[in-house]
């Protein structure tokens, strides 16, 4: 399990630039966030990670090493949460990094406050994008979705369909709320009866599912 939310928000910085990781960490520390651990390359950040038990790991894509989607793979089910930061926005990578357990996805271009933004979201288990990455992927999966999924799985009601969809994309549950005109609660409601019939166990994984079957519109 992660460290306990009753003190800053944890995070590892892991990219083989060291001016980049250290422009990173300086941003996060000025937020108020505790970077607990750095790393150079693949390898080391998953001990790292090991070590320091962190909420949010940031991470390359491209390392010395292991690559940031096998340290993802490596790290996300242990229950840190993987932003990537990289300076690839190429859908094919967004997807596998998506694939390998990623909660979020952002570009090196972003800012300092994006880039905060974004790290708050991903420990509090929100799906976070680059704008424009998350339709990319979308749709992708729609491409590749052979049709119907008519395999067993539970189905859900049309507005459960349309809150997966949007949270697939990014929102938070009070976004969502406000873009379909229903209480923040209802949002919530939604979220826990699909966790529920998909037994799945938090809204990464949510996101994950909307991914594989190409359920948005």
């Amino acid at each position: 399990m992660c460290p306990a939310e009753d003190g800053p928000l944890t995070v590892v910085v892991a990219d083989d630039h060291p001016i980049w990781r250290d422009a990173v960490e300086r941003d996060l520390a000025a937020a108020g966030l505790s970077v607990v651990g750095a790393a150079g390359d693949g390898d080391k950040a998953v001990r790292v990670c090991a070590a320091t038990r962190p909420q949010v790991l940031v991470c390359d894509l491209q390392m010395p090493g292991l690559s940031g989607v096998e340290v993802t793979r490596a790290v996300a089910p242990t229950g840190v949460r993987v932003l990537v930061l990289s300076a690839s926005g190429e859908q094919a990578d967004v997807l596998e990094a998506v694939k390998a357990g990623a909660t979020g996805y952002l570009v090196k271009s972003a800012s300092a406050a994006e880039l905060v933004d974004a790290v708050r979201r991903t420990a509090a288990g929100d799906a976070v994008f680059t704008p424009g990455l998350a339709g990319l992927v979308l749709g992708e999966y729609r491409r590749m979705a052979a049709g119907p999924v008519d395999d067993g799985t539970p189905r859900l009601t049309d507005r459960e369909t349309e809150v997966l969809r949007l949270v697939a994309k990014g929102l938070t549950a009070r976004q969502v709320a406000e873009r379909l005109v229903v209480s923040h609660r209802t949002v919530e409601n939604h979220v826990q009866n699909t966790l529920s019939k998909l037994q799945l166990h938090n809204r990464a994984q949510l996101v994950r599912y909307a991914l594989e079957k190409g359920l948005a519109d």
